[in-house]
This record gives C-alpha cells, structure tokens and sequence, in this order.
C-alpha cells in the first residue's frame, strides 16, 4: 500500500487502532514532549500515534509518534514487517548476467524492473500551496516544539530539507534540525559528513553567497523515511521513495526558489541559507540521551510559507530510548542489510540494537571461512558511508541469533581474549558524540567474538557446546502438551 500524503496514514492508523486522538488543550513546549515520551515508552496497544488537536497558540494539530513501533514502520512502508523491503530489493539484485543461454531471464524480470523504478512527477498545481504566503511568512503560526528544558528553542524535528548541488544540479533530501530563531529564520543543523552540508560547501568554493533551500513538513510516510535513508552521494531519495511505495512521488515547483517538493506535503518552507553566515544553535536534547552542545551552524532565512487550508504539523521527540527514531533506524537496518552482503557476502545478519540509535553498537553474524575475517568485516563496515561513525562492532559465528541480545552477550562474555580479540581504532564519529575528548573523532572498538581458531593463535582445544540430542528433543516436544507446562 503506497499511502498518497499523510492523512491517508493517519486515516489507516485509526482504523487500525494504533492512533489517538487527543482533545485535551496542550503545550507544545515540553507538555507535548511528556506525553509523547511516556506513551512511546508503553508496550504494546498502549504504545500508539498521538494527533493532538487542541494544541495552545495555534489552530495547526500535531502528529507525534506516527513511526513508533515495528508495527507502525512496517505499515509506513506498506508492507507487514521490514524484511519484505530488503527481500524485494534481493529479487531486484538477482538481475542475471546477459547471454543467449539466459535471455528469457531477463525478460521475465523487466517488468519487476519497471515496477522498481519510479522517478518524479512533476505537476503544477499542489495540495502543499493551497495557501501561500511570500509578504510576511511567519513561524510564530506553526506550533513548532520545544522539547525539552534546557533546549536552545522551538525545533522544527521532522524537516525534509532539499537543497540542489551547484556542480551538478542534482536533488539531496535530508533530515536536518531546525531551531526557530524568530519568525522569519531558524538554524540549519546540517553536520559536516552531510550531503547537504556538501552542497553547501560546493556553493560556498564556486563563490556563491547563498544556496536555495526548501523544507517539506509531514509528507507521506515513505518520502520521510527516504529523507532518513543512508544513500550514496548521486542517488535521488525521491527516486528511492519511488521504488519503496512502488509509485512515484509527485513534485512542485516552489514559489520563491528554484526546487522542487512533494505536492502532497503539509506545509513547506523556502528559503535560502548564507555561505558567509553562522548563529548559535542548540542546546538540543538529542536521541542519544544527553543533550547535544550548542554550536555554530548555517542560518535559513524563509521567503515564503505554503501550505494546506487545514495543514496538520508533523514532529517528533528524540531522547533516552526506544523513541520513535528507534523504528526509523531499525527500517534502515533490514532494508540496507542486502546492500551490506552484496559487498560483504559472508554478513549474514545485523543488529543495531534500539539502545544505540543509529550508531552506537552494530551487532553482525558471519560465515566464518578464513583467520581474522572478523576483523576484516569491521574494517570494510567502518569504511561504508555513515556505518563510519559505528562505535562498537561485535562480530559473531553464523549460528548465532544477532537478534537474541542474551545469546550476543553470552557469545561475547564467554568467547573473548581480552588481549587478542578487542580491536581499537580511531576515526571519525558521530558529530552529536559527546564520548570522545575530541569533536568528530575518536576511539571505536571492535569485538570478535567468534569462535578462535587455531589459525588465529589459539592453541588449546576449544570445548563443545552444550547441546541436547535431536532424538530427545523431539520425544520431549511430543509429549510437551501433557506435561501441561505451557
């Protein structure tokens, strides 16, 4: 199910029970957040979408926790669980060799290739600028959040910023923070390893004074995750959100600026950032935890606001997890593992487990064929793009469940030398990183632990582990029912 705009999710997360209509009166500064954090936190039916619809100083309601579950993120995809991304995207790489022998496997597979590929669309008239406002765009009547206390301002936290690279033209999305400053500007928290970071940097070398950019708030569920989605530099994430709802997203040009958003958003902001400006930005309570240091960032002067009559304002809240962003980071996870094992064919599984967000702890499982693959493995991860910024990655034998923590950690308790098996490099971390002395970069840890072999300088017998015979297994599973211990 390919959704057209956010309102048909909201209308299918009802249905289904998985939002919350709430009509009490509440703060979008810190009230919001309290509410959000707790019911994120909740398990099972109690963990739900919240769509606050009396929100105070604004007539906007507000989307909250809309990807907050396996559930909710599977159905944000269209799909019933992750994998079925990541095993449709497996079909798409099985495209064979071409020769006279297997010519008839090429043809049964065009039509999944075109069925695959989805660019743009571009039409002139959109539901995003049923409402136009270029003389006096004002902030002050979205009810953008201020999360948590000691946060520098109003963040806007699901922004959709496209900008454009001024070498060659082409389209980045991405998802970068932005702080109100007043009603007419906010922060641009692109970091540095960013592309749109990069353009900017590209705008900036070619002696430009500004580069253009646009940001679409509460856009359909796939186009926001695609702007989330780790891609190579040249792929165009709108192209990429084509091929996951299997339909393409429709674009418009924008008022004041010469870039293109999805026709179907809420609200879109343009504008342009200056090469030679900076304004202090944060402090932000962050999703690792802690609060992200203030800092020198980029300003978005806003030209123009459009937006729906009746826009409703998407957002979320970052902070200790499981939070929403959790769900968003595990979808990446199931649909980039395929790419991962394209060029490393031995990775039989990931997890990045929800505590670490993103990038903390990378947990992989092996088919071991030769001494120190494992440490082969870590390198080749911390050389792919944002895996770069991992900071720990445990390495486990291909039997071992990545996805069962307690078996993981018995792996890594009961397997390691600590002199032999721990590997400690240095290199670029995360921007938002409060761990390492230095900004940027620092120490990361690799942990092997896989069975060691002799190869690899272990020279005592390894024990057996502990298993029961399959006869007996099957005896007991027989008669489990009587033994009434279910």
């Amino acid at each position: 199910m390919a959704f057209k705009d956010l309102r048909e999710f909201i209308a299918e997360l009802e249905k289904r029970g998985l939002l919350k209509r709430i009509q009490t009166e509440v703060d979008p500064e810190l009230e919001i957040t309290e509410i959000t954090d707790r019911v994120s936190k909740m398990e099972g039916d109690k963990n739900v979408a919240l769509l606050f619809e009396n929100v105070k100083g604004s007539k906007m309601p507000v989307l909250m926790n809309a990807f907050g579950s396996y559930e909710r993120m599977a159905l944000a995809l269209g799909v019933e669980k992750l994998d079925d991304v990541a095993d449709e995207l497996r079909e798409m790489m099985k495209l064979p060799y071409v020769s006279l022998q297997n010519k008839m496997s090429v043809v049964t597979m065009i039509p999944m290739i075109k069925r695959a590929i989805n660019f743009p669309k571009y039409v002139k008239n959109a539901p995003c600028q049923e409402v136009v406002e270029t003389e006096n765009p004002n902030l002050d009547e979205i009810p953008i959040l201020k999360c948590w206390p000691d946060d520098g301002g109003p963040f806007v936290t699901l922004p959709l910023v496209f900008t454009k690279n001024p070498k060659t033209g082409k389209r980045n999305v991405g998802m970068y923070r932005l702080q109100k400053y007043d009603s007419r500007t906010t922060g641009m928290h692109w970091h540095i390893h960013k592309n749109g970071a990069e353009n900017f940097r590209d705008t900036k070398a070619q002696g430009g004074d500004r580069i253009e950019a646009a940001v679409a708030i509460g856009t359909d569920p796939v186009v926001t995750y695609a702007a989330t989605a780790p891609l190579p530099r040249d792929i165009d994430e709108m192209v990429f959100a084509g091929f996951l709802r299997h339909k393409s997203v429709e674009m418009v040009k924008c008022k004041t600026v010469d870039i293109e958003v999805p026709a179907n958003a809420e609200i879109i902001l343009e504008g342009y950032v200056m090469t030679d400006e900076v304004r202090r930005e944060g402090p932000f309570g962050d999703h690792t935890g802690y609060y992200s240091l203030a800092d020198d960032y980029p300003v978005f002067h806003i030209t123009a606001i459009t937006h729906r009559k009746d826009a409703i304002y998407s957002s979320t809240v970052v902070g200790k997890p499981p939070m929403e962003d959790c769900y968003l980071a595990k979808a990446t996870e199931r649909i980039f593992l395929p790419l991962l094992q394209q060029m490393q064919p031995e990775i039989i599984d990931i997890n990045m487990p929800l505590e670490g967000v993103f990038h903390d702890c990378c947990i992989v499982s092996i088919k071991k064929s030769y001494p120190m693959q494992a440490r082969k493995v870590m390198h080749a991860l911390w050389g792919m793009g944002q895996m770069m910024n991992v900071k720990m990655i445990i390495v486990v034998d291909s039997h071992v469940n990545v996805q069962d923590l307690k078996e993981v950690w018995w792996r890594v308790y009961n397997n390691i030398d600590a002199k032999h098996d721990l590997e400690i490099v240095e290199g670029p971390l995360d921007v938002l990183d409060h761990s390492s002395p230095m900004a940027k970069w620092g120490a990361k840890l690799g942990i092997d632990a896989t069975k060691t072999w002799p190869e690899e300088g272990h020279t005592r017998e390894w024990p057996e582990e502990i298993s029961m015979s399959e006869d007996i297994r099957k005896k007991v599973d027989a008669k489990w029912k009587e033994l009434g211990l279910d």
